[in-house]
């Protein structure tokens, strides 16, 4: 475990790299406004290795690390980006002042014309969300991440090479799952986000 310092570099340096180009939001408007998320985020984290080119030499441990910081970061603000194009309302810049899974709610619900308030006890679980996602060891789409890296490929365009493989059913189909629920009835809806 990191000591209270690294944590606190780790999460300064991650917070600090949330932003993305401003160019990105272009490749948005590539997609058909009702494209499915997973084929936006594959293109769009692809499009991340035409962005960084300073740290793509996985032999070496700082450009590793720079560009897992900006993995890290960028994630969730392109995460948040795809379900904002999606509903059709304008993308909501990260704030360095939230932490994590805050930072994401308020990326994916905050509009311009109101003041949002991001409620902790959602936030508590998407960090949870987040823990468990992050801990579940070696599965089919990082498996095909490590195979894309062992070729000395891009790291961002590794990752993308990664979201098909967890966009799949046979991944465990909980991602899909969770993507179909809407189409769920909402108090079925609620229910089941329960249980």
């Amino acid at each position: 475990m990191p000591t209270a310092a690294q944590k606190k570099d780790f999460d300064y340096r991650v917070t600090h790299h949330t932003m993305v180009h401003e160019q990105m939001s272009r490749f948005f408007t590539g997609f058909r406004r009702d494209a499915h998320p997973m084929a936006v985020m594959c293109g769009c984290v692809g499009a991340l290795s035409a962005f960084y080119h300073d740290s793509t030499d996985i032999t070496d441990p700082h450009q590793r690390m720079v560009a897992s910081l900006r993995m890290i970061a960028k994630m969730p603000t392109l995460a948040a980006m795809a379900y904002k194009y999606h509903i059709g309302q304008p993308f909501v810049y990260p704030q360095n002042d939230l932490d994590y899974a805050s930072n994401f709610l308020r990326m994916c619900f905050a509009v311009p014309c109101e003041e949002y308030v991001v409620n902790p006890v959602l936030a508590r679980a998407m960090d949870r969300i987040f823990i468990l996602h992050a801990d579940h060891e070696q599965n089919a789409s990082t498996s095909t991440v490590r195979l894309a890296c062992s070729s000395g490929a891009n790291p961002f365009a590794c990752i993308a090479a990664g979201i098909p493989c967890l966009w799949g059913p046979a991944h465990g189909g909980a991602n899909e799952a969770a993507l179909n629920m809407h189409s769920i009835p909402t108090p079925q809806r609620a229910f089941h986000r329960w249980c």
